[in-house]
């Protein structure tokens, strides 16, 4: 009796450890990091066994959203999102119909979209400080550089 009293409490923690890290390397829902570290996305259709392939990002974020994107025009209003006060009226393909007669390339389509638009702009966020520093230090003068004829004050 007690063997059984010790191993299950052994394995017990050793599972929420588990799931601990699974959740944290899963920062958002309906997203997963790939080997190489690009982030993808998909979901499941209702009521069939086949997945809506949402792409592939190189942040979480623009998953995530594309996710938010698929799963709200699926579900509609009632989707748990990941970033619920991003989803406009211009991300519901719907136009006030029920779910059923969406296509899974238009929802893909649409998905991609969203999630190529956050990607560029979060790529283009972590590149601009490094481009308009660059352009600034192109206009100093090297001070170890001694002055030639054409640069005198006369």
């Amino acid at each position: 009796m007690e063997s059984g009293e010790c191993c299950s409490s052994s394995t017990s923690p050793e599972k929420r450890k588990q799931r601990q890290n699974q959740r944290d390397n899963k920062p958002y829902k309906g997203i997963r990091m790939r080997k190489w570290g690009k982030w993808v996305a998909e979901i499941r259709e209702p009521n069939k066994r086949s997945r809506i392939w949402l792409g592939s990002y190189s942040s979480p974020v623009a998953a995530a959203r594309a996710y938010d994107t698929a799963v709200f025009n699926l579900r509609g209003p009632s989707a748990r999102l990941n970033f619920p006060e991003f989803i406009t009226e211009e991300d519901d393909l719907r136009g006030g119909g029920s779910g059923a007669d969406l296509s899974a390339a238009s929802i893909r389509k649409k998905a991609t979209e969203v999630g190529a638009r956050i990607d560029a702009l979060e790529t283009a966020h972590h590149h601009a400080p490094a481009e308009s520093n660059w352009g600034r230090a192109s206009v100093k003068p090297d001070l170890n550089e001694y002055p030639g004829p054409e640069s005198s004050d006369d």
